[in-house]
């Protein structure tokens, strides 16, 4: 059994439970926090079945938007573990649209959770890691947010938001002896989906079809971020299209811009086909 600490933040579903279940099966102590305490005791009994030891599972209700709550597993950390060795902030929601159909409420609920959670999750526990003259920080964000997709300006501007934040903090805190990665997967198989978040039903549709047509599991994903952590890496590309794409991006500017702009057509046609199929079963109801 190993001593190392971990939290984790949207934890009792996707993503999240993946990573909890695979620290878990390796001997950590693992902190899982959510936003329902019925849907986290449904995660540890998963993971425990799983083969994770219950007594190194705890939980923790948390709302990445409070800083009390953030306070409170702050305070439980010291209390019970007496420091901490990881934290993964992983909490996140979906919104997406076209720009001009994208309300200015959808995009303060997506900064609030998808930012400015990551924020306020650093903020409070770097000092900790400062105290301890350790730590690693692990932000979870998208491939959206080096590449920029249409129809996701709110989705792609928050993971940008925190690609950019853990640049700084990279080169901000390595002095203090705290590391810092930054996640940035494609489309899998995730709940992300059940919480996107759009006014353009057509938007809807077509992002579904790109998660549910996914066929790497949640639990693939984090496997490799757990491996990418555990070197030390800093941008974590989890899958090969987002490596390649990336590569493309950075090395070959006009050949990037093209292949965006023929996907975008594509897309767009999509989400036009979308609506006429949308209006044909409206009609025939």
């Amino acid at each position: 059994m190993t001593e190392q600490r971990i939290l984790i933040t949207g934890a009792a579903s996707g993503l999240g439970l993946a990573l909890a279940t695979r620290y878990a099966r390796d001997g950590w102590r693992v902190l899982l926090t959510d936003l329902d305490q019925d849907a986290l005791d449904r995660a540890v009994a998963g993971i425990t079945a799983a083969g994770g030891a219950a007594d190194r599972l705890s939980t923790l209700v948390l709302d990445v938007r409070s800083d009390d709550d953030w306070g409170a597993a702050e305070a439980w950390v010291r209390r019970t573990w007496g420091g901490l060795d990881v934290l993964v902030n992983n909490a996140g929601v979906a919104t997406g649209g076209r720009f001009e159909h994208l309300p200015v409420e959808d995009w303060d609920w997506i900064l609030q959770i998808n930012l400015m959670g990551v924020v306020r999750g650093c903020r409070t526990f770097v000092p900790l890691f400062r105290e301890q003259g350790s730590g690693h920080l692990v932000n979870i964000a998208s491939a959206a947010g080096l590449l920029n997709p249409p129809v996701m300006a709110s989705y792609n501007v928050v993971k940008a938001g925190v690609v950019s934040l853990s640049e700084t903090l990279r080169s901000e805190l390595e002095p203090a002896g705290i590391t810092t990665s930054v996640v940035c997967p494609t489309f899998f198989r995730t709940g992300l989906a059940g919480s996107f978040r759009t006014p353009d039903e057509a938007v809807r549709r077509t992002m579904e079809k790109l998660v549910t047509q996914s066929s790497v599991p949640a639990d693939v994903i984090a496997g490799r971020i757990q491996d990418a952590v555990a070197k030390g890496r800093f941008l974590i590309l989890t899958d090969r299209e987002g490596v390649v794409a990336y590569a493309v991006k950075r090395f070959v500017p006009p050949l990037f811009r093209r292949e965006a702009r023929k996907g975008a057509i594509r897309l767009l046609n999509s989400i036009a086909r979308s609506e006429r199929e949308a209006a044909a079963e409206r009609t025939a109801v």
